[in-house]
């Protein structure tokens, strides 16, 4: 039986995989958004001889591999330690029902001795009154006790089953995390290999492109076009948000009002059913009392999940001003504003760093961006309230996705050479309303 049963559970789903089947739809739909909204910004005729491009679907599929695998990685430490807590919860609940198995032997065991007499016997047996009734409440006592013990014992062996059932999901949990983990490792190294391959292709037509002001100017125009529609997203999404928030706080206002009539109307009646009751003479009120009306909670739709607004205070970004930390170690190899070679002007800051680094947020924020785009390679944009966004380009991986909540120093990439990148690094740029600004003023690099 406890083969098949384990045979059973191993073939039912697990939550982790419930769980996941949710999160990828409620993904893909944040990708589909995503990925229409850099369309609209780079495919162009120009775009189809851009070598950069080329390198695109490998450049991203390193990306999720990393991700994935960082993922998996939080997911299995977590499910550890889940696993652990459920073992020692069940050594606590075995060690209860043993010792309540071992006194209800003993009660049981205590009854049989004593001939296990019960109270009709006893109330025939023309015994002494009070020896009757003494034994009577010590029977009624030890009935009671057993009872609780029955109870309790009952209620504890189906927490232990429960617990058993649960440590069973985690185990199960564990074996998909670790295939999925394999399954990644396979991902990363061919998609390693494809990168080889096409990097080598291009590389002679890629080193040309770079040189090319034309270019330049092209892709710092996408990026600024991105920003601006970031930008008009960003706010319309506040606006529906605070819409949202005001129509929640209208809607709990006429339900506590609601509520507070139907309480003064419950209050009415009971005072005159009191009146009627009282008055000499008087009929009985016979008229059916109104249902109690509980209190109205507000409930969200179901089935429509919100992403999360970032929420900040007017002027708490700009008062971090000078104290803002780098966004990586490393070593700044091109400043804002000055000159690349017959091209534009930078607009941020490139820091050289080896491959894999962390990158960290400078700030609190949220992501509005998380995708390849062209030469800047894996993108992530952060919105950190009141027109401020900071920009990481040519990382070798994202960890974050659009729409997530990020705290200050909170690793959020990890830097590369995305985008045909000769050096590997990060592409780091600040903007304020849409324009970019000098981060040497805000960051102490």
């Amino acid at each position: 039986m406890v083969t098949a049963g384990a045979a059973l559970a191993a073939a039912k789903p697990t939550e982790r995989s419930k769980q996941k089947q949710v999160v990828e739809a409620q993904r893909a739909q944040v990708q589909q958004k995503l990925s229409a909204l850099k369309r609209s910004i780079d495919r162009t005729e120009s775009e189809k001889d851009n070598a950069v491009n080329t390198l695109a679907a490998s450049e991203q599929a390193i990306s999720n591999a990393n991700r994935s695998l960082r993922e998996l990685a939080d997911e299995q430490r977590q499910t550890e330690t889940k696993q652990q807590k459920l073992a020692a919860e069940h050594a606590q609940l075995s060690a209860t029902v043993a010792t309540q198995q071992a006194r209800l032997a003993a009660l049981l065991r205590q009854q049989y001795v004593a001939g296990n007499e019960d109270r009709v016997k006893l109330l025939l047996s023309g015994d002494n009154p009070n020896r009757i009734n003494r034994d009577l409440q010590y029977m009624a006592y030890v009935s009671q006790a057993e009872a609780k013990l029955i109870t309790s014992l009952r209620a504890n062996l189906q927490a232990v089953a429960a617990n058993l059932a649960e440590a069973q999901n985690a185990q199960d949990e564990l074996a998909e995390i670790a295939q999925d983990t394999r399954d990644q490792k396979t991902v990363l190294e061919q998609e390693k290999v494809r990168r080889a391959a096409v990097l080598a292709q291009v590389s002679s037509k890629l080193a040309g492109q770079r040189k090319q002001a034309g270019n330049l100017v092209r892709d710092e125009q996408q990026l600024s076009a991105l920003v601006s529609k970031l930008a008009i997203m960003i706010e319309e999404q506040r606006k529906a948000e605070a819409l949202a928030q005001q129509a929640r706080r209208e809607q709990a206002e006429r339900e506590r009002l609601a509520a507070i009539a139907a309480e003064k109307q419950r209050q009415q009646l009971a005072k005159s059913k009191s009146r009627n009751k009282t008055k000499p003479g008087a009929a009985p009120d016979t008229r059916p009392a109104p249902a109690e009306q509980p209190a109205l909670v507000a409930k969200a739709p179901e089935n429509v999940k919100q992403p999360p607004v970032f929420a900040v205070a007017n002027g708490a970004f700009s008062a971090l001003r000078g104290q803002l930390r780098a966004p990586i170690h490393g070593t700044p190899a091109a400043k804002f504003g000055s000159k690349r070679g017959d091209g534009p002007s930078w607009k941020g800051w490139f820091i050289k760093a080896a491959a894999g680094t962390d990158v960290k947020a400078i700030a609190d924020g949220q992501v509005v961006f998380a995708e390849w785009m062209g030469r800047y390679g894996n993108l992530i944009m952060i919105d950190h309230g009141n027109n401020y966004l900071s920009i990481y380009g040519n990382n070798q991986t994202l960890y974050k996705r659009k729409d997530d909540i990020v705290k200050a120093g909170e690793t959020i990439a990890a830097a590369g050479n995305t985008g045909g990148n000769e050096e590997s690094g990060l592409y780091f740029e600040l903007r304020f309303k849409g324009a970019a600004i000098d981060p040497a003023a805000w960051i102490k690099f």
